[in-house]
């Protein structure tokens, strides 16, 4: 059964078991955190804009990345616990740039952070989609 686990079998090592249900590791540090972040921010009218923002969001969005691409090259290797602390950063990077966007939509903060995501995820998919699968 799914349940914040887009993982298959081979990869439940990539998951915790809560109640006889499989969570995604990285998750389970993403959500909650992304939310009370998102709920921290509305209720202290925290502002749109910090001058840190960009290099802040993309610190804290890059340990994930990081993680995902090494754990894309390597499947067996990583521990539940650097992917749920990777995932609590990543929660505190998204919660600042969705709280923005949802007040000023795709700003640069945002933008910044899917250009690093989209700068990492689709060379790592690319050079792992080959090697997974090597044609004839």
């Amino acid at each position: 059964m799914f349940w914040l686990s887009h993982h298959h079998p081979e990869e439940y090592n990539r998951t915790y078991v809560l109640g006889g249900v499989r969570v995604c590791a990285r998750c389970l540090g993403t959500y909650p955190v992304l939310l009370a972040v998102l709920v921290g921010l509305f209720k202290l009218r925290a502002p749109l804009t910090w001058s840190w923002d960009v290099p802040v969001v993309l610190g804290l969005t890059l340990p994930a990345l990081v993680d995902w691409a090494v754990g894309r090259f390597r499947p067996t290797g990583g521990s539940n616990a650097v992917r749920t602390l990777t995932g609590v950063l990543l929660g505190m990077a998204l919660g600042r740039s969705l709280f923005i966007h949802l007040q000023r939509p795709l700003p640069a903060v945002l933008l910044w952070q899917a250009a690093l995501v989209a700068g990492v995820a689709i060379p790592v998919l690319l050079a792992t989609s080959r090697k997974s699968n090597p044609g004839p």
